[in-house]
């Protein structure tokens, strides 16, 4: 293995209403805020506790493209930054740790502190009973 361990940590969304996903997603599932960009009152963007990020995107009227970026937690960031060159992906606008790959997908990779989190989080097996 030539980069680092990893884990996903969120998935950002485009949403046209974004009161509706946070009261539904707070509602149906639990999952309440762990960060905000603006107020809660008129949120840009939403974090759950849970790996959900809402950005507000009134104009988003397709049917399909809502997905903005993945946000994986790595245990070491350099590393999976120089093996992820080995594969054409190209540095995005927002810093060295936003790649877009080859088919657009976006990725943001995010040094995990403190790096031994993510084996914790790789040993959880969500289809086994605790």
């Amino acid at each position: 293995m030539n980069g680092t361990q990893a884990y996903l940590e969120h998935v950002a969304i485009w949403v046209k209403d974004i009161q509706w996903h946070i009261r539904f997603f707070e509602d149906v599932l639990g999952m309440t805020m762990r960060e905000v960009d603006g107020t809660p009152q008129a949120p840009r963007q939403y974090w759950t506790l849970g790996g959900l990020q809402f950005i507000h995107a009134p104009q988003h009227d397709e049917p399909e493209g809502r997905l903005a970026h993945l946000g994986v937690m790595c245990e070491d960031l350099d590393a999976a930054l120089v093996a992820a060159q080995a594969y054409g992906v190209r540095e995005m606008p927002q810093g060295p740790n936003w790649l877009r790959l080859p088919d657009g997908l976006a990725i943001e990779l995010i040094q995990a502190k403190p790096a031994s989190c993510v084996a914790q989080a790789l040993k959880i097996n969500p289809r086994t009973e605790a």
